[in-house]
């Protein structure tokens, strides 16, 4: 059985920053329903900071801890900033997680990384920290050899309906 420290169990039980803005600026997903554990991070920026984030994840308690530490981490960072937060920061905030559940950390990592590319190609922006990313490179990669079959949006509304 995995041990979990207070944090990321309060997280978990208590997660912050849950749900979708109404009219983000960015969205971003990284992971795969079919493999487990999928998030959905949406982010409000203003004068190139971060002004809101909120997320939604299908997926484990430490897959959700990940979602509401991240968003938590880059509200009122700028742009920039936010990109230079990486899986290993996510998990010293999160006080760590067990050595399996890491990969956690990376989804809200690629997450953080896809709303904030998905930002700057709306707005026609580049920054220095997407400089070699692309969501869609590494498909296989990203899905984790699944086949990415359902949005997150689709995956909730087949738990509510019983499937």
């Amino acid at each position: 059985m995995a041990m979990y420290n207070e944090k990321v169990i309060d997280h978990f039980t208590n997660p912050h920053n849950v749900g979708e803005l109404e009219t983000p600026d960015g969205e971003g997903t990284y992971g795969s329903p079919v493999c487990g554990d999928m998030m959905k991070i949406s982010i409000n920026v203003k004068d190139d900071v971060i002004t809101d984030a909120r997320f939604k994840t299908f997926g484990c308690g430490s897959a959700i801890a990940s979602s509401s530490v991240a968003t938590d981490m880059i509200i009122g960072k700028t742009v920039e900033e936010a990109l230079a937060i990486t899986n290993d920061d996510v998990l010293n905030e999160l006080g760590g997680l067990p050595a399996i559940k890491i990969h956690c950390s990376v989804l809200a990592d690629y997450a953080i990384k896809s709303a904030i590319y998905d930002y700057a190609q709306k707005n026609g922006k580049t920054y220095k920290g997407l400089e070699g990313f692309d969501p869609n490179a590494d498909e296989e990669d990203t899905h984790h050899g699944c086949d990415m079959e359902h949005s997150v949006d689709e995956m909730v509304a087949e738990v509510k309906a019983g499937r």
